[in-house]
């Protein structure tokens, strides 16, 4: 059996990020302050992008 490879997410720890949400077609900035083996998301200082050019203070959030 293959062990798993770690994700190559710890390269972007402690930068910030825009990321892109299936969902609602979503766009999130903010700073990566962890992660998990299932690449759950800690968000800090999150910043939703809404459509109409007005941004959203969201604060931490995990995804």
């Amino acid at each position: 059996m293959n062990k798993a490879h770690p994700p190559k997410v710890k390269k972007f720890m402690d930068k910030k990020l825009s990321l892109k949400l299936n969902g609602e077609a979503r766009h999130v900035q903010g700073i990566l302050q962890g992660f998990d083996p299932f690449i759950n998301l800690v968000i800090d200082e999150c910043v939703e992008m809404a459509t109409n050019r007005q941004r959203n203070n969201i604060g931490m959030v995990v995804m």
